[in-house]
C-alpha cells in the first residue's frame, strides 16, 4: 500500500527541482517558512487549480513576496519582469512581453522556448485545460 503522505509530497519534491533560480546568487533555496506554506497550502485552497501546487514551490501569490520566483500577484496584464524587487533574467527582462491570455499560454505551454535565456526551469504544462485553467485563475491574482 502507497502511502498518502508520499503521494502529496513526491509531486512537490519533483516540481520544486524542476524550478529555476530567481536570482543570481547561490542561495536559491526559499526560506523553510515558504515551503511549509506551499505544502499546507497550495492543494486545498477554493478556486485554486490543483496544478498550481507545483507552482507554489518557487512563486508567491501575495504582492511584493518572492520566493525562488516572483510574486506571481498582478501578473496577468503586466510587462514581463515587472515585480519589483525580483532579479529576473536579462532574456525575461528583455523580452518585451506582456502576460495577456494568448503569451501565457505560449508561456506555460514550454517557458524556455517562449523565452530562450530565462531562469525558469519547468517544463511546461502541455494539457490545454490545465492551462485554461491556470491563465483563469493567474488572472485573478
Amino acid at each position: 500500500m502507497r502511502s498518502p503522505a508520499l503521494l502529496v509530497i513526491a509531486p512537490l519534491a519533483l516540481a520544486c527541482a524542476s524550478c529555476g533560480g530567481g536570482s543570481d546568487s547561490d542561495d536559491t533555496q526559499p526560506p523553510a517558512d515558504q515551503t511549509t506554506e506551499v505544502a499546507e497550502a497550495a492543494p486545498d485552497q477554493p478556486g485554486r487549480p490543483a496544478t498550481f501546487a507545483q507552482c507554489m514551490s518557487c512563486h508567491q501569490v501575495e504582492p511584493g513576496k518572492h520566493g525562488v520566483g516572483p510574486s506571481l500577484a498582478g501578473v496577468f496584464g503586466a510587462k514581463a519582469g515587472h515585480a519589483e524587487g525580483f532579479n529576473y533574467s536579462e532574456a525575461m527582462k528583455n523580452s518585451g512581453l506582456t502576460w495577456d491570455e494568448a503569451t501565457l499560454d505560449t508561456y506555460l505551454t514550454a517557458p524556455m522556448q517562449a523565452v530562450p535565456g530565462s531562469r525558469m526551469a519547468f517544463p511546461g504544462l502541455k494539457d490545454e485545460a490545465q492551462r485554461k485553467e491556470m491563465i483563469e485563475y493567474l488572472k485573478g491574482l
